[in-house]
């Protein structure tokens, strides 16, 4: 079997990659670089003139063929590396008549425990969506900011003691209207310094969250090691970082207690797969990060199947538009399930492990035309002093 052509589709907030075969056999993929999306669609073009005639089951040789040919990495390149390895496992699936995480060492569970996405720019807000979510039947909520999810173009204007007494208040807030028996994953956006952050870990502790993500930005791991050892809420961090070796070294100083990969950014299935077991060794757990589509969505359950380090796994509705569009508060008629030929059924806040072969989902005919591309405005919050807020 050859790979005959790599093509990009632009659809919506995403950029997908689909391997065609000389047998008929198609693969797709998801790039997770969602800041940099025409970069990474560029990216695949450039893979494709390697791809073409090779052998799309080699997945391992040709994934390392790209990753080293030239030492460039960052997010569009990794992404677009991701697609790709995402495309040929669906590939092989489909050739031997089998879900991924069959070909990955079988399953360890049969079903994927997931937190809901929650978002608002009050905190009532908040809780309305954390409640809602607990009548639907989910045990867990996640992306839950203590410092909300205002549009970018407000300024921010709370001094120190403000802001980590209203973090405070609002977490404990929702702590109150959820109960004790309900997860609450709390998500900083990097906004603080690490004096700041090990002191709102103090001031949360007592709302007992599963963990803090990304307290402090993600560029020093040295930082984020010092927020975890003197933090007693875990740290979750890892979004943002594209290869095992950064995982590696993130591990190796303890800076954090929950790894978040991004299989559409980490290298794939292939690349997340050898980040699991690196965690594994240092008594570490993935929390797959993925606020894509349900093609990311079906390619991190194949991962959450077969590996057994899994604390818990993102889920992004898929009953709106883009998860960006649902927390800047945009609202349209057009919902992502709309986008493939079917997504997974969510129970009791489980979601059931992909049994069709290979990924497990396509995309609708004309789906470029049915949900227009729409590339990521650079819009960086301020302060209200006029420098950058991390958000």
């Amino acid at each position: 079997m050859k790979i005959v052509n790599v093509k990009v589709i632009k659809s919506n907030r995403a950029v997908y990659c689909k391997i065609l075969t000389d047998e008929g056999i198609t693969g797709l993929g998801e790039s997770g670089a969602w800041g940099f999306l025409d970069a990474s669609a560029q990216a695949i073009e450039t893979f494709s003139q390697y791809l073409i005639g090779k052998d799309p089951m080699d997945i391992e040789h040709l994934w390392q063929s790209m990753y080293r040919y030239s030492h460039f990495r960052g997010a569009a390149i990794m992404g677009a590396l991701s697609a790709i390895d995402i495309a040929l496992w669906d590939i092989k699936g489909k050739y031997y008549n089998a879900p991924i995480w069959q070909l990955l060492g079988g399953k360890c569970r049969d079903k994927v425990r997931v937190y809901a996405h929650v978002n608002g720019c009050t905190v009532e807000e908040q809780v309305e969506h954390c409640l809602k979510a607990k009548e639907e039947g989910y045990t867990a909520v996640g992306h839950i900011n203590p410092f909300l999810d205002e549009p970018s173009d407000v300024p921010f204007s709370d001094g120190t003691a403000a802001m980590l007494y209203k973090a405070e208040e609002r977490v404990g807030k929702i702590r109150e209207a959820v109960g004790k028996d309900m997860d609450i994953c709390l998500e900083l956006h990097r906004r603080l310094e690490p004096a700041l952050a090990i002191s709102l870990s103090g001031k949360l502790e007592q709302f007992n969250p599963m963990f803090l993500e990304d307290p402090i930005r993600p560029d020093n791991f040295d930082a984020m090691a010092q927020v975890a050892s003197a933090s007693r809420i875990p740290i979750a961090t890892g979004e943002r970082i594209h290869n095992i070796f950064e995982f590696q070294m993130l591990l190796e100083r303890r800076a954090c207690h929950y790894v978040r990969a991004s299989i559409c950014l980490c290298g794939g299935i292939t690349g997340a797969m050898k980040i699991a077991a690196v965690a594994e060794s240092h008594h570490c757990s993935l929390v797959p990060h993925n606020p894509l589509s349900p093609v990311a969505t079906n390619a991190e359950l194949q991962l959450c199947a077969a590996i057994d380090n899994l604390a818990i796994a993102e889920y992004p509705s898929p009953d709106v538009r883009s998860t960006q569009d649902q927390f800047m508060g945009k609202k349209n008629g057009l919902r992502m399930r709309d986008m493939v030929n079917h997504v997974p059924n969510v129970k009791d806040g489980y979601v059931e492990i992909p049994t069709e072969p290979g990924l497990g989902i396509e995309l609708v005919p004309d789906v470029e035309k049915l949900f227009p591309f729409q590339s990521h405005k650079i819009a960086t919050r301020m302060r209200i002093d006029g420098s950058v807020c991390d958000q």
